[in-house]
This record gives C-alpha cells, sequence and structure tokens, in this order.
C-alpha cells in the first residue's frame, strides 16, 4: 500500500515537472543569443567508501523478464569495466530497465536506478520509429559520482520516459566536512536536486524531480535523452 502511494505521488507531479523540462531541455541556446559565463558545476554526490561500487541489474518486458531486454554486460550484473546495462525499447510497448547497488559484501542490494519508456519516438541519424520499431538503450553509470549517462544521446520521446534515481548508495556526509550533521540534513531536504547537461562540455542544470526522502530518490519525466547527475 506504501509503495502505491508513493507511485501514485510520483504521477500527480511529473506532468507539471515535464512541462518545465521540455521546454528547457529541447530548445537549447538560441545560436544568436549572447552567450552567459560558464555556471560553475554542482556539487556531485559520491559513492561511499570511496570505493568502485558494484551493481546486479534487471530487464524488463511490461513488469516481468522478457527476451529482448537484455543486458550489456556479462550474466550476474552490469560490468564493472564499463558500468553499463543496455535494453530494447520498443515504441508503443513498456521497457525498462532496473540497477540494484550492491553492498559492500555483495550480500545485500537495494534499488539505484529505474529507467521506463512506452515511447521511443526519434532516434538521432536514424530518425522517426513506427510503432513496433526498437531502440538499444544503454545505462552508463559513474564509478565515482551518482550520475549516469542515457544513450542515444538526443533520443526523443513522445509519451516521456520516466527516470527514478536514488542516492541511498552515496557517503551521508554531503558537504564533505568529514561529520554528519544538520548541515548534512539541510543540504538532503533544501538543496539537493537532480542536475543534467546536454554535452560534456556543457553547463549543469536543475531540473524539476520529485523526491522522496523516504526512498532517498528523484523521479522525473523525461523528454529526451542527455546525462544526469544528483547534485547539488
Amino acid at each position: 500500500m506504501a509503495s502505491e502511494k508513493r507511485m501514485s505521488l510520483r504521477r500527480s507531479l511529473i506532468p507539471l515537472a515535464l512541462a518545465l523540462f521540455a521546454t528547457r531541455c529541447a530548445d537549447g541556446p538560441h545560436p544568436t543569443a549572447v552567450q552567459q559565463p560558464t555556471a560553475p558545476a554542482p556539487h556531485f554526490l559520491r559513492w561511499a567508501g570511496g570505493a568502485a561500487p558494484q551493481f546486479s541489474s534487471i530487464g524488463a518486458l511490461s513488469g516481468g523478464v522478457g527476451d529482448r531486454a537484455r543486458l550489456a554486460a556479462p550474466a550476474g550484473g552490469v560490468s564493472l569495466d564499463r558500468y553499463t546495462a543496455s535494453f530494447w525499447a520498443v515504441r508503443g510497448e513498456p521497457r525498462s530497465l532496473q540497477i540494484n547497488y550492491l553492498s559492500s559484501t555483495g550480500d545485500t542490494s537495494s534499488p539505484f536506478l529505474r529507467l521506463t519508456t512506452t515511447d521511443p519516438a526519434y532516434v538521432p541519424g536514424l530518425g522517426d520509429l513506427a510503432p513496433g520499431d526498437s531502440v538499444l538503450i544503454t545505462v552508463t553509470i559513474d564509478p565515482e559520482n551518482i550520475k549516469v549517462s542515457l544513450e542515444p544521446t538526443g533520443l526523443l520521446f513522445g509519451e516521456p520516459g520516466q527516470l527514478e534515481i536514488s542516492y541511498g548508495g552515496a557517503d551521508g556526509d554531503l558537504n564533505g566536512d568529514g561529520v554528519l550533521d544538520d548541515a548534512d540534513s539541510y543540504i538532503e531536504g533544501r538543496l539537493l536536486g537532480l542536475w543534467y547537461r546536454e554535452s560534456t562540455d556543457g553547463s549543469w542544470e536543475r531540473i524539476p524531480a520529485v523526491q522522496l526522502l523516504s526512498d532517498k530518490s528523484f523521479t522525473s519525466a523525461l523528454p529526451h535523452f542527455c546525462e544526469y547527475a544528483v547534485s547539488w
């Protein structure tokens, strides 16, 4: 029941978030606009312990494991060399990928990322997708920060995809001063957010997202793909 209430809350807030995000994400800077100084990079959350994290992943088809949803990494989880996993998104059919964060001992796991799509509409370099056409989607995880890139970059959706990302695997010392205190709680409750950038030479910007403190997660509707991070 609690899970259903959380999903209902996310779904009720996502349309507003999308309306704001789509305008910012799709238009980009005007070629004749005066270029503003590059904004400073946000404070990225780092994985706890300073060690390379480990993950397992599940490809899902209409809520279950499917033949066309497969990992780009060897069986057993995401490749620790590249931190990538992939699945086939099909226009007109639900597809998803869930990636779980493993404990340091490897015997427990918790959700890190869930990406769901139903309507990939346009692939850069290929054009429009017809109903039933598919595109291979790849998620690449940053091994140092809670940051991911979604490819193919610039993939557009008719009905937006949905990204849910958890920061539960981060060090609780959010400001990096070596102490867990009220300052970290303030950052989490007031400053922390989901950020994106269009390209590696672009600037990071915060996007509308629904935060659930109980899950330590953010959920956002995605009109297209780029790079995303939990930051403040």
